[in-house]
């Protein structure tokens, strides 16, 4: 280093650049929970809902609005969880960089809070230090842990000219260097960036948005054509008003955004008794839809936690001895590789010799060693180092062995004198998780494909992929830089942040809802992205802000829990998306077909607000149905939906036609009374479609759960009440009742043989087809 810069930066200068470069840590890109509220209000469905209010209040029908008001605070209130976990993740990086630095200023060494930094301050770095800024080392030699930052398993060595990345932690040696990056210029702060940009768009909103537009269109159409044919007949603009209003309501899927979120809330509920904790309520319908898993490798296929996996003693040297060896050129409390010598040394009862003078590793020259009284010179490290005569073939053999194992190799020596004996090697590795092999398997039975994605070497990522179960070529971090498409690689070395983002961009480009598990600061813009973020128990703080789900107890078996639970979840949301299509369409036909039959509207504005209000009682309790999860990935598929949906709802058009049929002309009951014969045919009907719906074989082939049994009777119970009694509608009579409630059960009847006969159509159709 030069004088100038051993002097460090003068206070002024130091305090231009500040002003220039702004303070060492990352910007919140916070808003304010009005900005955030009035922005979830400012979207296509709350526009409809708004202007539904907006027309009840020009009518006078201040229930109703207050009503819609309700659902529409409610759903935009749940809704704000989702954005605030980007906010969550960068608050906790910036915990992370609010460290203290030892800086040289004016010519002498100062404490400095790291957000103080600027490029060109000369830093000191010690044991245990924080590395607070993106530093070039200018002077000395260190080992930095940055695991938590690039998934290295092992602390990595900078020296004079190397990059030290803000965040990564110093676990042997000193050095100081020159500040060449800080805030969001840094290494660490991209990340923190990469978190507040990741917006990964889930399945379950793409098919909330896909299922309203084609409602909307169809509808809006049949409403315009209603009105048309009001004016064609001479209805007047008073009459006119509440049919489009009644038309408009039954058009809106009020309960649908809270539907989504209370079956979501529940399933979470039920995975907090488990293992699985959700930050996010979508990522437990997106585990329902994730077909490709990417996992890192560091902390969660593997335990983070160094290990002996191999001792190879050379002329005769037993395991034990060179283990002794190497635990006498180790120092209690040293590097983790020290740690680990000692701690298998003491396991297998090794006695190690006494030494009289110890020098700790030195990255300079890559070996730590010990003098024993008989002044021989105990020595471990790397190979290369100890010994400058080439290997005996035996030895040779043996080092290809370990490293073909993604072993890293650790030589132990003997020194008498000039002359040096290779007494073994030592194979050190990350071990997998005892549950990693299994989980894989289950996840590819379960039809989810599963990656490794790793900052770590190719040819270790490749051993611990192959003792997992992971299968596929390897993509090094230069052949992903020019990747168009992830293709079959199996496993991903060598990758940084940035990468891992853009890779799970990539899936998701081509199709896949992507999954992503990892621990560390790293992983969090890669956790943020995907639909389904899970972080391990032993997590970082960022890693935990930025995922969808955090595993709260060692293992991994609870991603097989919240894939299971999500699927179930699905089937629920499924049937309560069908059953809500097949109401929307069945009732606004209905209302056009009453318009033509009757010349009037065959339900009242109040009478559809109730008829909502009953089924969406109903339909919400769908969500605490009894449901299998699926053997395979569930995916929206909105076609179908609609179609289905509809050929539902035209049968239960034509169902409530004909009891409207019944009523003019077997019952002749004036237009009062046929409203409320529509009101608790339409009612009845939607519990029958409902029932049908919730199961793929017949309707009595499962029993529904309490809660959807009970709003089943109390929504029925009510109905026949108020219908029978005349309250906020015109009475019928008993035996008319009675008539409509066997025709909704023989309607149910014929309604799950249509469902069956639709089954049976459709899969002929596949067998044709293949």
């Amino acid at each position: 280093m030069s004088a100038d810069i051993e002097q460090g930066l003068p206070s002024a200068e130091a305090e231009r650049l500040l002003r220039q470069f702004g303070t060492n840590e990352v910007a919140d890109k916070s808003e304010s929970w009005p900005h955030a509220l009035a922005a979830k209000l400012w979207a296509p469905l709350p526009w409809m809902l708004e202007a539904t209010i907006l027309l009840e209040v020009f009518l006078g029908h201040g229930l109703q609005a207050v009503i819609i008001s309700v659902l529409l605070i409610f759903n935009a209130i749940l809704g704000l969880t989702q954005e605030a976990r980007a906010k969550a993740a960068v608050k906790a990086l910036r915990r992370t960089l609010a460290v203290m630095a030892s800086v040289r200023r004016d010519g002498r060494w100062m404490r400095l809070g790291a957000s103080q930094l600027v490029p060109g301050d000369l830093v000191k770095l010690a044991l245990g230090a924080v590395v607070p800024a993106d530093i070039k080392i200018a002077a000395g030699n260190v080992l930095a842990d940055q695991s938590m930052l690039t998934g290295e398993s092992l602390p990595v060595e900078r020296k004079p000219g190397d990059l030290a990345y803000a965040g990564a932690m110093i676990r042997q040696g000193e050095a100081t260097g020159i500040v060449v990056a800080t805030g969001a210029r840094t290494y660490f702060g991209k990340t923190a960036s990469l978190v507040q940009d990741a917006h990964g768009v889930s399945s379950e909103q793409r098919a909330v948005l896909a299922v309203v537009r084609d409602l909307a269109v169809v509808n809006g159409a049949v409403v315009l054509a209603m009105l048309a044919y009001a004016h064609a007949i001479g209805r007047s603009f008073a009459e006119t008003v509440p049919l489009l209003l009644t038309a408009l309501l039954a058009s809106i899927p009020v309960a649908l955004p809270s539907t989504f979120t209370l079956a979501a809330a529940l399933s979470a509920r039920r995975l907090v008794r488990g293992a699985v904790l959700p930050t996010r309520l979508a990522a437990i319908n997106e585990a329902a839809t994730m077909s490709l898993l990417c996992s890192d490798k560091t902390g969660t296929l593997t335990q983070n936690a160094l290990s002996i996996e191999t001792i190879i003693g050379f002329d005769g040297m037993a395991e034990n001895a060179v283990l002794a060896a190497a635990a006498a050129a180790s120092s209690e409390g040293g590097d983790p590789v020290d740690q680990v010598i000692i701690n298998a040394a003491r396991l297998r009862g090794v006695a190690v010799p006494e030494a009289t003078g110890f020098t700790p590793f030195d990255p300079a020259c890559k070996y730590a060693q010990a003098r024993l009284a008989d002044g021989s010179l105990l020595r471990k490290g790397a190979l290369g180092a100890l010994l400058q005569v080439p290997l005996s073939a035996e030895q040779e053999v043996a080092r290809q062995h370990l490293a073909e194992a993604g072993c890293r190799v650790l030589a132990v020596t003997r020194t008498v004198g000039a002359a040096t004996v290779l007494l073994g090697l030592l194979g050190l590795a990350d071990p997998p998780r005892e549950d990693a092999a299994s989980l894989i398997t289950a996840l590819q039975e379960l039809g989810v494909r599963v990656v490794m994605v790793t900052g770590d070497a190719p040819e270790t990522a490749r051993v611990i992929a192959k003792s997992v179960g992971i299968t596929g070529d390897i993509c090094d971090s230069a052949t992903l830089e020019t990747l168009a498409a992830p293709g079959d690689y199996g496993v991903f070395a060598g990758v940084f942040p940035e990468q891992k983002f853009r890779l799970v961009k990539l899936f998701q480009h081509g199709g896949h809802v992507v999954g992503m598990c990892g621990d560390g600061t790293n992983d969090a813009p890669a956790l943020r992205q995907a639909q389904m973020g899970i972080a391990v128990s032993t997590a970082t703080d960022v890693a935990k802000a930025a995922a969808g789900l955090v595993l709260t107890s060692p293992g991994l078996a609870g991603i097989l829990d919240a894939i299971r639970e999500g699927r179930a979840a699905f089937q629920r949301i499924r049937t309560y998306t069908l059953s809500m299509v097949v109401r929307k369409i069945a009732f606004v036909l209905y209302l056009a077909l009453g318009l033509v039959m009757t010349g009037h509207a065959v339900l009242t504005p109040l009478l559809m607000v109730l008829l909502l209000i009953v089924n969406d009682f109903l339909t919400m309790a769908i969500t605490t149905d009894r449901a299998l999860p699926s053997s395979h990935p569930r995916r929206w598929r909105i076609g179908r939906i609609i179609t289905e949906g509809g050929v539902y709802g035209l049968a239960t058009l034509g169902y409530a036609a004909l009891m409207l049929l019944a009523g003019r002309v077997i019952w002749h009951l004036p237009l009062p009374q046929i409203r409320s014969l529509s009101f608790l045919t339409l009612m009845l009907a939607i519990q029958a479609s409902v029932y049908v719906i919730r199961e793929e074989r017949w309707f009595w082939s499962s029993t529904p759960s309490l809660w959807l049994s009970v709003a089943t009777l109390a929504m029925v119970g009510f109905s026949l009440l108020v219908a029978g009694m005349g309250i906020l509608m015109a009475p019928l009579g008993w035996k008319i009742l009675g008539t409509i409630m066997i025709s909704a059960a023989v309607f149910t009847l014929l309604l799950d043989l249509l469902k069956h006969l639709a089954v049976r159509v459709e899969r002929r159709g596949f067998s044709h087809a293949g």
